[in-house]
């Protein structure tokens, strides 16, 4: 089969929100699908049945259509999907629900062996009588995977090391999943084997975004999830992979852009949505941000 028509990607040329896909090796991505509209969005890309996908719900939820929809297998917040059929192609047809996030890896199976070959009794899947049947697994996202996760959503580091770091944290994402000590989590993250802590910090993000025309300040949002300002710091740097207040920069920013791809708000409005009290700050971010300024954005559009 031609290694292209293997895994070429389909999206409506319209839809707003994104999809990011990364080459981490020939054949071995990442994919990158983000809905913080308020409708459903729908992604498809085509996969070959060499294949073997993990995808990851980071926030919301997601369904799997398959047997042209006959078929639906759902994703909630938190939760993965293993899948693979050696024996047909198996296309990724993705409702991505709103307000949701979601990170899938695709690999060839040949790839995947070869990180396993010495395993193949502990990965179910790869013993001999197994290796050419079809196989579907859940499981949820453990604290420390869910870092990795929100590491590679949340990327903001210079794009030349961007393929270097992805690859790095594809390998360790897959490590985690197969992880067998049961208290791995703990040895590797001491702070997020409390998941007390880990819902205040979850909470704290939610109300930032919530309230990200007028977010609270650190010490204010401390006390209102009842965590020592330190430990929200740096809870919230393991979690989400950048700092409160850059989180919500990057969150805004994104919020804006979209605002301004759907054309029913102009500059001044989008600014004000997203907590600008004049249009040059909002301008002076926006262009930080995407190195543009919104207007010239807009006429990129309308070209």
């Amino acid at each position: 089969m031609d290694f292209q028509k293997n895994v070429a990607q389909s999206l409506p040329a319209n839809m707003v929100g994104f999809y990011e896909e990364t080459l981490i090796e020939p054949g071995f991505f990442i994919l990158k699908f983000n809905n913080e509209t308020d409708e459903n969005q729908t992604f498809k890309r085509e996969v070959g049945s060499n294949f073997i996908q993990f995808h990851f719900c980071i926030k919301g939820s997601a369904s799997f259509i398959f047997n042209e929809g006959n078929y639906t297998l759902p994703l909630q917040e938190e939760n993965s999907l293993l899948l693979y059929n050696p024996q047909r192609d198996l296309p990724i047809n993705l409702v991505l629900n709103r307000h949701s996030w979601m990170i899938s890896v695709l690999l060839p199976i040949n790839k995947f062996h070869s990180l396993f070959s010495t395993e193949a009794n502990y990965i179910t899947f790869l013993s001999e009588e197994n290796k050419d049947r079809k196989y579907y697994k859940d499981a949820h996202i453990s604290p420390s995977m869910a870092i990795v996760l929100n590491q590679l959503m949340n990327y903001n580091l210079h794009q030349t090391i961007k393929p270097l770091y992805f690859k790095g944290k594809a390998y360790e994402l897959i490590s985690l999943y197969f992880n067998r000590p049961a208290d791995a989590d703990i040895e590797q993250c001491p702070f997020l084997a409390d998941e007390d802590n880990v819902s205040k910090i979850k909470k704290a993000k939610q109300i930032m975004i919530a309230r990200m025309a007028e977010p609270p300040t650190l010490q204010e949002l401390a006390d209102e999830i009842n965590l020592p300002i330190n430990r929200l710091k740096e809870g919230f740097k393991q979690i989400y992979g950048d700092s409160v207040f850059s989180f919500l920069f990057d969150y805004k920013m994104e919020v804006a852009r979209q605002l301004l791809a759907t054309g029913s708000h102009n500059v001044n409005e989008v600014g004000l949505k997203v907590g600008y009290s004049t249009a040059s700050h909002f301008i002076a971010a926006f262009k930080k941000k995407f190195g543009t300024t919104p207007k010239k954005f807009l006429m990129g559009l309308n070209s």
